[in-house]
Protein backbone atom coordinates (compact mmCIF):
# COMPACT_ATOMS: atom_id res chain seq x y z
CA UNK A 1 0.00 0.00 0.00
CA UNK A 2 2.82 2.34 0.94
CA UNK A 3 4.52 1.70 -2.41
CA UNK A 4 1.29 2.47 -4.26
CA UNK A 5 0.95 5.78 -2.38
CA UNK A 6 4.56 6.72 -3.13
CA UNK A 7 4.12 5.84 -6.79
CA UNK A 8 0.93 7.90 -6.98
CA UNK A 9 2.71 10.85 -5.37
CA UNK A 10 5.63 10.53 -7.78
CA UNK A 11 3.33 10.40 -10.80
CA UNK A 12 1.40 13.35 -9.43
CA UNK A 13 4.56 15.41 -9.02
CA UNK A 14 5.71 14.49 -12.53
CA UNK A 15 2.33 15.53 -13.93
CA UNK A 16 2.46 18.83 -12.06
CA UNK A 17 6.01 19.49 -13.33
CA UNK A 18 4.90 18.70 -16.88
CA UNK A 19 1.83 20.92 -16.74
CA UNK A 20 3.80 23.75 -15.10
CA UNK A 21 6.38 23.59 -17.87
CA UNK A 22 3.60 23.64 -20.44
CA UNK A 23 2.10 26.87 -19.09
CA UNK A 24 4.01 29.00 -21.62
CA UNK A 25 2.41 29.29 -25.08
CA UNK A 26 4.19 27.37 -27.83
CA UNK A 27 5.13 30.61 -29.59
CA UNK A 28 6.34 32.36 -26.41
CA UNK A 29 9.58 34.27 -26.87
CA UNK A 30 11.64 36.56 -24.66
CA UNK A 31 13.07 39.71 -26.23
CA UNK A 32 16.60 40.03 -24.81
CA UNK A 33 18.47 43.33 -24.96
CA UNK A 34 22.08 44.07 -24.17
CA UNK A 35 24.79 46.65 -24.80
CA UNK A 36 28.54 46.82 -25.28
CA UNK A 37 29.76 46.13 -21.76
CA UNK A 38 32.95 44.14 -22.33
CA UNK A 39 34.03 41.59 -21.36
CA UNK A 40 30.51 40.63 -20.23
CA UNK A 41 28.51 41.44 -23.37
CA UNK A 42 29.80 42.97 -26.61
CA UNK A 43 29.41 43.04 -30.38
CA UNK A 44 31.84 40.77 -32.21
CA UNK A 45 32.62 43.63 -34.65
CA UNK A 46 32.78 46.26 -31.85
CA UNK A 47 29.86 48.21 -33.33
CA UNK A 48 26.83 49.52 -31.42
CA UNK A 49 24.34 47.22 -33.11
CA UNK A 50 24.38 43.44 -33.41
CA UNK A 51 22.02 40.46 -33.30
CA UNK A 52 22.21 36.90 -32.02
CA UNK A 53 25.53 35.29 -33.10
CA UNK A 54 27.09 38.72 -33.60
CA UNK A 55 27.23 39.11 -29.81
CA UNK A 56 29.58 37.41 -27.36
CA UNK A 57 31.04 37.88 -23.88
CA UNK A 58 30.90 36.18 -20.48
CA UNK A 59 27.28 37.05 -19.71
CA UNK A 60 26.14 36.43 -23.29
CA UNK A 61 27.49 32.88 -23.33
CA UNK A 62 25.99 32.15 -19.92
CA UNK A 63 22.58 33.57 -20.88
CA UNK A 64 22.50 31.55 -24.11
CA UNK A 65 23.12 28.34 -22.19
CA UNK A 66 20.49 29.27 -19.60
CA UNK A 67 17.80 29.63 -22.26
CA UNK A 68 18.92 26.43 -23.98
CA UNK A 69 18.66 24.39 -20.79
CA UNK A 70 15.37 26.05 -19.80
CA UNK A 71 13.86 25.35 -23.22
CA UNK A 72 12.71 28.96 -23.74
CA UNK A 73 12.87 30.78 -27.08
CA UNK A 74 14.42 34.23 -27.32
CA UNK A 75 15.78 36.88 -29.64
CA UNK A 76 18.95 38.80 -28.73
CA UNK A 77 19.82 42.32 -29.82
CA UNK A 78 22.69 44.60 -28.84
CA UNK A 79 21.86 48.29 -29.10
CA UNK A 80 22.85 51.70 -27.81
CA UNK A 81 22.38 53.60 -25.52
CA UNK A 82 21.85 51.75 -22.24
CA UNK A 83 19.34 54.35 -21.09
CA UNK A 84 16.96 53.41 -23.92
CA UNK A 85 17.32 49.64 -23.30
CA UNK A 86 16.69 50.15 -19.60
CA UNK A 87 13.46 52.05 -20.24
CA UNK A 88 12.24 49.56 -22.87
CA UNK A 89 12.66 46.71 -20.39
CA UNK A 90 10.75 48.64 -17.75
CA UNK A 91 7.87 49.18 -20.20
CA UNK A 92 7.63 46.02 -22.35
CA UNK A 93 6.30 42.64 -21.11
CA UNK A 94 8.66 39.67 -21.59
CA UNK A 95 11.64 41.94 -22.26
CA UNK A 96 14.92 41.08 -20.53
CA UNK A 97 18.11 43.11 -20.08
CA UNK A 98 21.67 42.10 -19.23
CA UNK A 99 24.17 42.60 -17.75
CA UNK A 100 22.16 44.56 -15.18
CA UNK A 101 23.66 45.43 -11.82
CA UNK A 102 21.39 44.40 -8.97
CA UNK A 103 20.78 47.18 -6.45
CA UNK A 104 18.20 47.64 -3.66
CA UNK A 105 16.78 50.62 -5.57
CA UNK A 106 16.24 48.56 -8.71
CA UNK A 107 14.98 45.42 -6.97
CA UNK A 108 11.24 46.28 -7.07
CA UNK A 109 11.41 47.48 -10.69
CA UNK A 110 12.21 44.11 -12.32
CA UNK A 111 12.12 40.35 -11.90
CA UNK A 112 15.63 38.96 -11.53
CA UNK A 113 17.67 35.92 -12.56
CA UNK A 114 21.24 35.61 -11.32
CA UNK A 115 23.82 36.42 -10.32
CA UNK A 116 25.66 35.91 -13.60
CA UNK A 117 28.92 37.64 -12.62
CA UNK A 118 30.51 39.92 -10.03
CA UNK A 119 32.18 43.30 -10.42
CA UNK A 120 33.67 46.15 -8.38
CA UNK A 121 32.89 49.85 -8.61
CA UNK A 122 35.94 52.09 -8.84
CA UNK A 123 37.12 55.65 -9.31
CA UNK A 124 39.88 55.86 -11.92
CA UNK A 125 42.33 58.72 -12.54
CA UNK A 126 44.48 59.45 -15.58
CA UNK A 127 47.96 57.88 -15.75
CA UNK A 128 50.42 59.77 -13.56
CA UNK A 129 47.67 61.53 -11.62
CA UNK A 130 48.40 61.67 -7.89
CA UNK A 131 44.85 62.26 -6.69
CA UNK A 132 44.12 60.62 -3.36
CA UNK A 133 40.65 60.11 -1.88
CA UNK A 134 39.65 58.01 1.11
CA UNK A 135 35.92 57.76 0.40
CA UNK A 136 33.14 59.06 -1.85
CA UNK A 137 32.57 62.07 0.35
CA UNK A 138 36.10 63.31 -0.18
CA UNK A 139 35.81 62.49 -3.90
CA UNK A 140 32.79 64.75 -4.32
CA UNK A 141 35.05 67.81 -4.56
CA UNK A 142 36.29 66.55 -7.94
CA UNK A 143 34.65 66.40 -11.37
CA UNK A 144 33.48 62.81 -11.81
CA UNK A 145 32.47 61.25 -15.12
CA UNK A 146 30.02 58.34 -15.22
CA UNK A 147 27.66 56.44 -17.55
CA UNK A 148 24.03 57.60 -17.76
CA UNK A 149 21.53 55.36 -15.92
CA UNK A 150 24.30 52.91 -15.06
CA UNK A 151 24.15 51.53 -11.52
CA UNK A 152 27.41 53.30 -10.62
CA UNK A 153 26.03 56.66 -11.69
CA UNK A 154 22.72 56.01 -9.94
CA UNK A 155 24.59 55.18 -6.74
CA UNK A 156 26.60 58.40 -6.87
CA UNK A 157 23.42 60.40 -7.43
CA UNK A 158 21.76 58.64 -4.48
CA UNK A 159 24.66 59.91 -2.36
CA UNK A 160 23.89 63.49 -3.37
CA UNK A 161 26.68 63.67 -5.94
CA UNK A 162 26.30 65.07 -9.44
CA UNK A 163 28.41 63.05 -11.90
CA UNK A 164 28.81 64.21 -15.49
CA UNK A 165 26.93 61.44 -17.28
CA UNK A 166 27.98 60.31 -20.75
CA UNK A 167 25.84 58.28 -23.17
CA UNK A 168 28.86 56.05 -23.91
CA UNK A 169 31.20 55.01 -21.11
CA UNK A 170 34.12 55.12 -23.57
CA UNK A 171 33.70 58.91 -23.73
CA UNK A 172 34.95 59.12 -20.16
CA UNK A 173 38.36 57.74 -21.18
CA UNK A 174 38.87 60.69 -23.52
CA UNK A 175 37.48 63.18 -21.00
CA UNK A 176 39.87 61.89 -18.37
CA UNK A 177 42.91 62.25 -20.63
CA UNK A 178 41.84 65.73 -21.75
CA UNK A 179 41.35 66.91 -18.17
CA UNK A 180 37.61 67.47 -18.66
CA UNK A 181 36.95 65.24 -15.64
CA UNK A 182 39.19 64.39 -12.70
CA UNK A 183 37.86 60.91 -11.95
CA UNK A 184 35.98 58.23 -13.85
CA UNK A 185 33.39 56.24 -11.90
CA UNK A 186 33.05 52.88 -13.60
CA UNK A 187 33.01 49.11 -13.18
CA UNK A 188 36.09 46.93 -12.93
CA UNK A 189 37.13 45.11 -15.13
CA UNK A 190 34.92 46.94 -17.66
CA UNK A 191 36.67 50.30 -17.32
CA UNK A 192 40.14 48.87 -17.88
CA UNK A 193 38.86 46.87 -20.85
CA UNK A 194 37.25 49.95 -22.47
CA UNK A 195 40.37 52.04 -21.86
CA UNK A 196 42.53 49.39 -23.51
CA UNK A 197 40.24 49.47 -26.55
CA UNK A 198 40.90 53.21 -26.75
CA UNK A 199 44.65 52.56 -26.58
CA UNK A 200 44.93 53.76 -22.97
CA UNK A 201 46.72 51.87 -20.21
CA UNK A 202 48.04 52.79 -16.78
CA UNK A 203 44.84 54.29 -15.33
CA UNK A 204 45.15 54.76 -11.58
CA UNK A 205 42.59 53.09 -9.29
CA UNK A 206 41.96 55.82 -6.73
CA UNK A 207 39.12 54.16 -4.82
CA UNK A 208 37.19 50.90 -4.72
CA UNK A 209 33.84 51.72 -3.17
CA UNK A 210 31.49 48.84 -3.81
CA UNK A 211 31.18 45.28 -5.08
CA UNK A 212 28.19 44.35 -7.21
CA UNK A 213 26.53 41.41 -8.90
CA UNK A 214 25.32 41.31 -12.51
CA UNK A 215 21.90 39.84 -13.26
CA UNK A 216 19.41 39.29 -16.04
CA UNK A 217 16.57 41.76 -15.33
CA UNK A 218 13.06 41.14 -16.69
CA UNK A 219 9.99 43.29 -17.10
CA UNK A 220 7.72 42.71 -14.10
CA UNK A 221 4.97 41.22 -16.30
CA UNK A 222 7.23 38.35 -17.39
CA UNK A 223 5.65 35.01 -16.34
CA UNK A 224 7.07 33.56 -13.13
CA UNK A 225 7.51 30.27 -15.01
CA UNK A 226 10.19 31.94 -17.16
CA UNK A 227 12.05 33.27 -14.13
CA UNK A 228 11.93 29.95 -12.28
CA UNK A 229 13.12 27.85 -15.22
CA UNK A 230 15.99 30.20 -16.03
CA UNK A 231 17.10 30.45 -12.41
CA UNK A 232 17.07 26.67 -12.12
CA UNK A 233 19.17 26.37 -15.28
CA UNK A 234 21.69 28.95 -14.00
CA UNK A 235 21.98 27.19 -10.63
CA UNK A 236 22.70 23.92 -12.45
CA UNK A 237 25.31 25.63 -14.63
CA UNK A 238 27.07 27.03 -11.60
CA UNK A 239 27.05 23.65 -9.86
CA UNK A 240 28.45 21.77 -12.87
CA UNK A 241 31.25 24.31 -13.42
CA UNK A 242 29.95 25.85 -16.67
CA UNK A 243 29.84 29.42 -15.30
CA UNK A 244 33.42 29.27 -13.99
CA UNK A 245 34.66 27.77 -17.26
CA UNK A 246 33.12 30.53 -19.40
CA UNK A 247 34.41 33.27 -17.08
CA UNK A 248 37.95 31.90 -17.16
CA UNK A 249 37.87 31.67 -20.96
CA UNK A 250 37.44 35.44 -21.20
CA UNK A 251 39.53 36.63 -18.28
Amino acid sequence: MQKLIQRALTLGLMFLAFTARAELPADYKVVLLTENFPPFNMAVDDKNFARDDGIDGISTDIVREMFKRAGINYSLTLRFPWDRLYRLTLDKPSYGLFSTTFTPERQPLFKWVGPIAKTEWVLLAAPGNNLSVKDLKSASQYRIGAYKNDAVSQHLESQGMAPQNALRDQENVKKLLKGQIDLWATTDPVGRYLAKQEGVTGLQTVLRFNSAELYLAFNKDTPDEVIERLQKALDEMRNDGYVDEITQNYL
